[in-house]
């Protein structure tokens, strides 16, 4: 079974929210999922998306593949210091 991590789309016509999930690689886009990690809105200004980063980090310890955007995200959260 190849896991990945990818967006799912949902939101209303012409504002989309995604949900970054784990999921199997042969279920559909919009399909099932194993578990949710976070967010994404792209028409929000500045930061806009939220990632649990331990629970990707362990996703990707056992082995899922993130798509080109979700690795973006997770990079982009490791360089980010924590804040309180």
């Amino acid at each position: 079974m190849a896991v990945k991590i990818r967006l799912k789309r949902g939101g209303a016509k012409n504002n989309p929210v995604y949900r970054i999930v784990v999921a199997d690689g042969r279920s559909p886009r919009d399909g099932k999922f194993i578990e949710e990690l976070g967010t994404y809105q792209p028409v929000k200004k500045g930061v806009n998306y939220t990632i649990d980063l331990e629970r990707a980090k362990y996703w990707l310890g056992v082995g899922a593949q993130p798509s080109d955007t979700v690795a973006s995200f997770i990079r982009h959260a490791v360089r980010q210091p924590a804040v309180a």
